[in-house]
């Protein structure tokens, strides 16, 4: 299979992409290869504080009574999960075999990590029995907390008249 997506790449005229998506290939080899330690609740995924903060409070209003605070905490937000929905996509330069390089090797990736962890068998009791399901779990309600914070801050902009970033980008506050 990745002789196939390497010929693929070549053939589309990108050299210098095949040699950059080995690359990302080679560096994220050995975090795809160690998945199973996920399984086994031997590595876990980070969670960022403001994540947990929203999980405990997404409706907290405190010190939010000016639009430069409301700013921050989006920011904050913004930096552990990425740009909201209503961001403009950053322009990344890429051209079409780059990208092309980059989904190859993304797939290898996940042919790896998928590789990685079937050799497991009973995976999913093991990682129920591990706790790294609950983790799991853990980590996706922290992030669709940090989304409705993220959502409630700028609702609150809004209607605080801010401009964005402290509002969604479309909002145009009254003068």
């Amino acid at each position: 299979m990745g002789r196939t997506i390497l010929i693929g790449l070549l053939t589309m005229g990108g050299c210098a992409a095949v040699g950059e998506g080995a690359r990302t290939v080679a560096q994220g080899a050995g975090a795809a290869a160690t998945a199973p330690l996920e399984d086994l609740n031997l590595r876990r995924r980070y969670i960022p504080t403001v994540l947990l903060q929203a999980e405990a409070n997404p409706y907290d209003a405190r010190n939010l009574n000016r639009c430069s605070t409301i700013a921050a905490e989006i920011a904050r937000l913004d930096e552990a999960l990425g740009p909201d929905t209503d961001e403009p996509p950053m322009p990344d330069g890429r051209n079409l075999s780059q990208r092309a390089s980059d989904a190859a090797a993304e797939a290898a990736l996940d042919a790896i990590r998928d590789a990685a962890t079937d050799f497991i068998p009973g995976r999913d009791w093991i990682r129920r029995l591990s706790g790294a399901e609950q983790h799991s779990r853990h980590v996706q309600s922290a992030i669709e907390a940090g989304r409705l914070r993220r959502a409630y801050l700028k609702g609150l902009g809004m209607r605080q008249n801010c401009a964005p970033p402290a509002a969604p980008r479309w909002f145009t506050p009254r003068r």
